[in-house]
């Protein structure tokens, strides 16, 4: 019997990145894979096999409407979000029982190790006091410590609390911290059956030491924590832009940084690479990271492991355990 033929696309991701040998080998033993280049697919080879894939493994969206794909069982998404609904039609995927995959749960345990790396690395001062320490200006113990705080006892704000925050907790719970969350898509039950205190955004931003903005953009959170909100920071907090800079006023937020208002460690910029001049470089009191949160190699071997696990159940008539499937009451919602 033949095997399914999977098109594997995955630009701008690499296949060796993404699968060890071991996963390669079981890939190819599932499947018959079309293609396995790190360039995107000519349109004209695409059209000649499109008729008789069962599954395109992908990074975002680039194959035009889905009738030119009458076998399509599966979409499998490894560059970490759903593709844009402006591109992809979710409604017949639905009606046609197409699954689309995204590899978001894969980052989720090292972007949370990274955040905490950056909370503990902002409250104990470690970034400055390289610095100084380099440039001959540290100072010595108590001395040295005089801004420091640790997470133990704080009380944390997680802005978003999907797949981000539910890494990151564990993480921060050894701390006793005290866990508050703002998620308009979650039930309040659901969030406090997890130990978590819903909460406005408001309150949060101005009542927690250490806040996390973890959300994934959306139609409704462009700018969503504006100048007015990011007033409310306490002097003496941590405010960590870990999801996207799409949430947040960021001209202002680099203003009142610079004004020392609060603490600040950023992973994402709105404009990337950061142009040479802008102003966050300049800016103090403030741990800059370049967009590092994610994308360590043992991680883009996860989302290879993710692919193949789901791909097999898929091919077997199971449904998918390892990658995030689309919803519909969602993906209408998201930027």
């Amino acid at each position: 019997m033949p095997k399914p033929k999977i098109l594997l696309d995955p630009h701008s991701r690499k296949s060796e990145w993404l699968f060890a040998p071991e996963e390669w080998q079981r890939l190819t033993d599932l499947a018959e894979i079309i293609w396995g280049k790190d360039d995107p697919i000519p349109p004209e080879s695409f059209a000649s096999v499109a008729a008789e894939l069962t599954a395109i493994v992908t990074c975002g969206w680039r194959f035009g409407p889905l009738d030119a794909l009458p076998r399509l069982r599966a979409i499998l998404e490894v560059g970490g979000s759903h593709p844009s609904p402006r591109l992809l039609d979710y409604t017949a995927c639905f009606q046609r029982g197409i699954r689309v995959l995204s590899c978001a749960p894969a980052f989720g345990p090292v972007v949370a190790e990274m955040a905490l790396g950056l909370a503990i690395a902002a409250g104990r001062g470690i970034v400055e006091g390289d610095r100084l320490m380099r440039s001959g200006e540290e100072r010595y113990s108590r001395a040295g410590n005089q801004d420091a705080f640790t997470l133990y006892g704080k009380r944390v704000g997680f802005i978003g609390y999907g797949g981000l925050a539910h890494s990151l907790q564990p993480l921060l719970a050894p701390f006793g911290c005290e866990f508050l969350a703002y998620d308009p898509w979650l039930p309040a039950s659901y969030i406090q059956r997890q130990g978590v205190t819903p909460i406005g955004l408001d309150t949060l931003l101005s009542t927690c030491r250490v806040i996390f903005v973890l959300a994934v953009p959306s139609q409704e959170n462009r700018g969503l924590i504006d100048r007015r909100r990011l007033e409310l920071i306490q002097p003496d907090a941590t405010f960590l832009l870990i999801s996207r800079a799409y949430l947040v006023d960021f001209d202002a937020l680099v203003e009142l940084v610079n004004q020392g208002r609060f603490r600040v460690a950023i992973d994402v910029y709105p404009d990337e690479p950061v142009p040479p001049d802008h102003p966050v470089r300049r800016s103090h009191n403030t741990i800059l990271s370049s967009h590092r949160a994610g994308h360590v190699p043992e991680d883009f071997r996860a989302i290879g492991r993710m692919v193949v696990d789901d791909l097999e159940a898929i091919l077997h008539g199971l449904p998918p355990a390892e990658m995030q499937s689309a919803q519909p009451e969602l993906v209408g919602r998201l930027r």
